[in-house]
Order: structure tokens, then C-alpha cells, then sequence
């Protein structure tokens, strides 16, 4: 996946969409990216696949 948009950029588009998401769910320490993955799955009762998805789709627009 080739990334086009920001960090910061997806995180605004992705709270805009889903208004439950705060800036603390998008944070994670060096090593731990997985364990804000696992986060947003459950909040957004999404797997992980989906979660992939959704991230690919932000690349689009």
C-alpha cells in the first residue's frame, strides 16, 4: 500500500467518521502499534482485516 496521506491526516478523517474515536486511541509508543490496532478493532468492532481495509481506503481520496 503505498501511503499518500499523513498520520495526522488519516487520524481527523477517521475521528470525523467514527465521532466515538478520541486522540488518545491513535496513540502509541515505538513497538506497541498492535496494541493500538487491537484498540480501534474493538471500539470500531472491526477485525483487523477490515481495520486494513478502512486504512487502504483513506489512501484513495
Amino acid at each position: 500500500m503505498e501511503i499518500i496521506r499523513s498520520w495526522r491526516e488519516q487520524k481527523i478523517i477517521l475521528k470525523r467518521r467514527y465521532p466515538v474515536l478520541c486522540d488518545e486511541d491513535f496513540e502509541f509508543k515505538e513497538g506497541e502499534k498492535e496494541s493500538m490496532l487491537d484498540n480501534l478493532s474493538r471500539k470500531l468492532k472491526k477485525t483487523k482485516e477490515q481495520l486494513e481495509l478502512l486504512f487502504a481506503e483513506l489512501q484513495t481520496y
